[in-house]
């Protein structure tokens, strides 16, 4: 396995708010095409590793290498190409409420393809079905839809330009049990359907014995575990 790149490389992070650290030279690899899930209790830092990861929160030491791009010397551009290579998943969905689900799902699409309408209907509606969903439920505003199917637009959105990795922050929280189930039986499914790499945080047990290949447990600011 050594000679195979990570996905993502993460070594000696520390990051923190004020005078609290939260990471402490941490290192964690995401081999690709494999799903981790990241695990640790409240507070322990697991969102701040993914937003760490994906530049929303500053690192106050340390290196993160996604696909082969370090990340403190990357410019703008190469930032830019980088995070079209990457779909993101937050833990409310984060739909904008004024868009239908079609066009929330066209907004990355939108932003970073040069297509046309046509086009772009066409993509939603394959990334609606690859979800579970109908074209029907396109046309509706983030208002009509249950939690589970406002979970399943926002990862149609987050597959939008078809990424490399999927960043998924805690998915199924708010979910019942059986539309969890079903929400980590998906995960799966397009993970080995789409060979994506995907980091999961999350706290629900269940997710990790349906959809993780691998988990990491995050405790005292660093990875404590790691393993099948």
């Amino acid at each position: 396995m050594s000679e195979v790149k990570p996905a993502i490389k993460v070594r000696d992070l520390v990051v923190g708010f004020g005078d609290q650290t939260v990471l402490n030279h941490l290192d964690l690899d995401v081999r690709a095409a494999e799903i981790l899930g990241v695990v640790g209790a409240s507070g322990a830092g697991k969102s701040v590793l993914l937003r760490t990861i994906i530049g929303l929160l500053p690192r106050r030491h340390g290196s993160i290498e996604v696909l082969g791009t370090d990340l403190a010397h990357a410019d703008e551009e190469a930032r830019r190409a980088l995070e079209r290579r990457w779909g993101i998943l937050f833990q409310q969905g984060a739909l904008f409420s004024s868009l239908t689900a079609k066009q929330n799902i066209q907004f990355p699409m939108r932003e970073n393809l040069d297509i046309s309408q046509t086009l772009m209907d066409e993509m939603a509606i394959a990334k609606l079905e690859m979800v579970g969903l109908t074209p029907q439920d396109g046309g509706k505003f983030p208002s009509e839809l249950s939690g589970g199917m406002t979970k399943r637009v926002a990862l149609a959105r987050a597959l939008a330009l078809d990424p490399e990795i999927l960043f998924l922050d805690e998915p199924t929280s708010g979910l019942d049990p059986i539309s969890a189930g079903d929400f980590d039986e998906l995960i799966r499914t397009l993970q080995q359907t789409l060979e994506i790499t995907v980091f999961m945080v999350t706290h629900d047990l269940e997710s990790l014995y349906t959809a993780c290949d691998r988990i990491a447990v995050l405790a005292d600011g660093k990875v404590v575990a790691d393993g099948p």
